[in-house]
């Protein structure tokens, strides 16, 4: 059913609400971790949470707006239909969209940055606040430029790798604990990776269409079968990497290993349909799978299995 220009419904399909999970994993993760290591602290993660859902928002508004703008979608697209061009949000008014979204997410940073402030003793909370500022204003430039630039020169998958692995998992643990571990790190890598999966199903359903339109992604550069076994490397280098967190004191991780049988089921059907609007259906699976990978990542570390 397509929506009314500029309802309610208009602005939750631009939002693209199946996205938001491969925002929240990670910072679920990394409150896992700081469970784990007897740091949890609750109002921390849940302005972290409202922040990351924020700004995978803003990230998709802006995404949908300079994609048009930049006639990247065009009448033979492939992925689910676009609020602007398909004219059910203005570009002006979707302007606005991405400018309230930033706001209410620099609010909630701010709120951060003060509840670190207000209770973290010494000037250590200041060490904190200041990377914490870092950061969120290194997400708000990421956002822009991945849509604006580094999709379009095959750059976008080292973004996915830094502002859905390292940036929440990290930064979630940090504005927690004040410091990081080797196991963060790597959690953080391995949730960049099963994250850019979402990404690779795509640059390869739509490797056709962006050569056409001038994007360079690594899939419509390097070809259809790059594409295919960079899905399954990806997974499996994500499980390897959860595993190894698994030897650095939060055995846990070792549960990650269960997301390969969705992994490697997906990864069939992708390899099956190769291309077309059938691939849909593998993004679909695909964002289900990160969020398994980041529930059973998470639920390991947390419970100590």
């Amino acid at each position: 059913m397509t929506p009314r220009p500029n309802s309610p419904a208009a602005w939750f399909l631009a939002a693209r609400p199946k996205t938001l999970a491969a925002a929240l994993a990670p910072v679920v993760v990394a409150s896992a971790l700081a469970w784990a290591d007897g740091a949890f602290k609750a109002v921390p993660v849940v302005l972290c949470l409202v922040f990351a859902m924020l700004m995978q928002v803003a990230a998709n508004f802006i995404n949908d707006l300079f994609d048009f703008l930049k006639g990247t979608d065009r009448a033979d697209r492939l992925g689910p239909e676009r609020a602007v061009a398909q004219g059910w949000i203005a570009t002006r008014g979707m302007k606005r969209g991405i400018a309230v979204v930033l706001a209410l997410a620099a609010a909630d940073g701010l709120a951060l940055l003060y509840h670190i402030y207000i209770h973290t003793a010494g000037a250590h909370s200041t060490t904190v606040a200041y990377s914490l500022l870092a950061l969120g204003a290194a997400c708000v430039a990421g956002a822009f430029l991945y849509t604006t630039l580094l999709s379009y020169i095959a750059l976008g998958d080292v973004l996915v790798l830094l502002f859905f692995g390292f940036v929440p998992v990290c930064g979630t643990y940090f504005a927690q604990c004040g410091t990081l571990t080797p196991a963060v790190w790597t959690c953080a890598a391995a949730m960049g990776l099963a994250t850019d999966t979402l990404l690779v199903v795509n640059n390869y359903r739509d490797r056709d269409t962006d050569r056409l339109s001038g994007k360079r992604t690594l899939v419509s550069v390097l070809g259809e079968s790059f594409g295919r076994w960079f899905y399954f490397a990806l997974g499996t280098a994500a499980t390897a990497l959860a595993l190894l967190a698994g030897r650095m004191g939060h055995g846990g991780a070792s549960l990650a290993v269960f997301y390969m049988y969705f992994h490697l089921t997906t990864w069939g059907l992708l390899s099956r349909l190769r291309q077309g609007r059938q691939l849909n259906a593998v993004l679909g699976l695909t964002a289900r799978n990160i969020l398994i990978f980041g529930l059973l990542l998470a639920a390991g570390i947390a419970l100590g299995l």
